[in-house]
């Protein structure tokens, strides 16, 4: 044999298997394939290690008790006694419940009327403020500054401004000339009540909004407005045929956590009415802590949660689908 062809066969051997002192022969094409799979695995458990703490607080404090309340919503259950089954008796009982219909109706009302205005407030803030004009960047942050403030703070606030009897807001309208006998009760007043909430809720989150918009203003190529400045369209057409179709991802994005955030609408009638005068501004969270917090009926406000996840889901699906065939 030549000596080529001793070192050809020796490659060979050693390509074809792994010997060691008193120990089988292992391929290492199999070695190889080892190796790999190892190293997706140690690769897999690092990023598992990362994950895992968010995950087991997720999983602890939110998915728990989510899946504990929709079981809860079919129990009857005070807290401190024994957990009965309820089956379909906190359901039945929704349609007796007037404090429940009117949270229902109430909910929407403020729903339909906070979004459309507070994405109409954002929008035209965002458009202004994105002019270069003196003093820009100081109101903009006077705009976002309710977002942030303190929510018991502002309440507070709110409710010596629109106080009836001695708010600058009736004072005003007193000097304007309205009769003091047709002055708005606001909060104080059923009919007045829900528009003080919903003015509040627009005032306070328009600015956050506004930030989002002024960002998806700022991403819309410079060359459509100049494309439509040769056409000879003015402010208003450049706004509906150029800026609205641009930022129709960013209005989608606004309208859907609007849409969510009204529908949780809690803190603000926690803080300005707790829920009156009678149920005039009961919604349907805060009807759940009546029932859950001072009525301690754990499994009646558990469905009524239940219908509320439900109500969130059905809008929040029927607007990602009417964006997708808008889309196409």
């Amino acid at each position: 044999m030549s000596l080529r062809e001793e070192e050809e066969a020796s490659v060979s051997i050693s390509n074809s298997v792994i010997a060691t002192d008193g120990a089988p022969a292992i391929p290492s094409r199999k070695v190889a394939v080892l190796s790999k799979r190892q190293r997706k695995i140690r690769s897999a458990l690092v990023a598992y290690s990362f994950i895992a703490p968010n995950f087991i607080g997720f999983a602890v404090f939110t998915l728990g008790p989510i899946l504990f309340a929709f079981v809860l919503a079919f129990m009857h259950w005070d807290g401190s006694n024994a957990i009965t089954f309820a089956g379909l008796d906190n359901f039945w009982r929704l349609f007796e419940d007037k404090a429940f219909i009117a949270a229902f109706w109430n909910t929407v009302i403020y729903t339909v009327a906070s979004v459309p205005a507070t994405l109409v407030c954002a929008l035209g803030l965002a458009v202004l403020l994105n002019q270069k004009i003196a003093g820009r960047d100081f109101f903009r942050t006077a705009m976002f500054f309710p977002y942030v403030a303190s929510l018991v703070a502002v309440a507070v606030v709110w409710n010596m401004i629109f106080n009836p009897e001695m708010g600058p807001v009736n004072m005003i309208l007193y000097t304007l000339g309205l009769d003091p006998k047709n002055m708005p009760g606001w909060a104080a007043d059923r009919h007045w009540a829900m528009v003080t909430v919903i003015l509040f809720g627009i005032w306070k989150n328009m600015g956050y909004y506004m930030v989002i918009y002024l960002a998806g203003l700022q991403g819309i190529n410079s060359e459509l407005y100049e494309a439509a400045d040769l056409d000879g369209a003015n402010s208003w057409q450049k706004f509906i045929h150029v800026t609205v179709p641009q930022l129709g991802p960013t209005t989608f994005f606004v309208t859907v956590m609007l849409t969510i955030q009204s529908f949780k609408v809690f803190d603000q009638i926690y803080m300005i009415t707790q829920g009156g005068p009678g149920t005039s501004t009961l919604v349907l969270v805060y009807h759940i802590y009546n029932e859950a917090f001072i009525s301690w009926d754990l499994g009646y406000s558990s469905m009524v949660a239940l219908v509320l996840f439900f109500l969130v889901l059905a809008v929040t699906v029927f607007q990602f689908r009417r964006q997708r065939e808008d889309g196409e």
